[in-house]
């Protein structure tokens, strides 16, 4: 968790700040309701668009079926709920979780705007703790909710508890761009850039700040394949996206 204890109190990373692990969750909450309405703009802005082919590959890896039972955590504005529906057909079904409810309430209006509501429920859920019985889903996703969670080991542990023998996890996130080169101008366009669009199209580059400051915090790609598989994970692999900047971690539980 990259945790440590300060004066007897443990502490978390919050951005590039450290603060008590208790506040953090009550801290990404106050980011989350600030950018909820302005959230899907903001995604096709910040990442040029290409967000949406992210979500692509990750649904042509996910292999879901007809019939399945999908959990989409931090499925914030339901892009990805959206697309499982369509698949699982009325005889499967789509769980759209996220722990903040400015967030749940923006994606429930976008899917039942679109027509999609008969295979989708919404569960304001902690990632950390879900409530769901063991072996219950085929498939889980959350796409760029990971770095979000204040234990991500305890998160990791309570997805493979609900997952089916035989279903997997499909973890879609910011990662480390693979080049040096790419490296220097995804900083400067993530510090400079990301901030100031923040505030002029949202009038709130605090949280934009913060968003870019979790990127960077979030663990590389072999860090993270490797706590997959200490969560119990199997058969883990990753594909890095626009040069690592993105990468998909996929497990299967047995």
């Amino acid at each position: 968790m990259n945790d440590h204890h300060q004066e007897g109190q443990q502490t978390t990373h919050f951005g590039f700040q450290q603060v008590p692990a208790g506040e953090k969750a009550g801290k990404v909450a106050e980011v989350f309701h600030s950018v909820a309405a302005k959230y899907d703009l903001m995604n096709d802005l910040m990442s040029l668009g290409i967000h949406r082919l992210w979500k692509r590959f990750t649904i042509e890896k996910s292999g879901v079926r007809r019939g399945w039972r999908v959990l989409d955590i931090a499925g914030g504005t339901g892009d990805l709920a959206a697309k499982f529906s369509g698949i699982v057909g009325p005889e499967g079904e789509v769980v759209l979780a996220d722990i903040n409810d400015s967030m749940l309430k923006v994606g429930r209006s976008r899917l039942t705007d679109r027509g999609i509501i008969g295979n989708v429920r919404y569960a304001q859920a902690n990632a950390e703790c879900l409530p769901f019985p063991d072996n219950h889903f085929d498939l889980i996703t959350i796409a760029f909710g990971l770095r979000n969670v204040t234990d991500k080991e305890k998160a990791l542990a309570s997805m493979l508890r609900i997952l089916k023998p035989g279903g997997r996890l499909l973890v879609l996130e910011f990662s480390k761009p693979e080049s040096a080169g790419l490296s220097a101008i995804y900083d400067q366009y993530s510090f400079k850039l990301l901030p100031l669009m923040g505030k002029l199209v949202a009038n709130d580059s605090e949280s934009y700040q913060y968003l870019a400051e979790s990127i960077r915090m979030h663990p590389d790609q072999e860090t993270l394949k490797g706590m997959m598989e200490a969560a119990g994970f199997e058969r883990c692999d990753y594909h890095n996206l626009t040069g690592g900047i993105v990468a998909l971690h996929r497990g299967f539980k047995f």
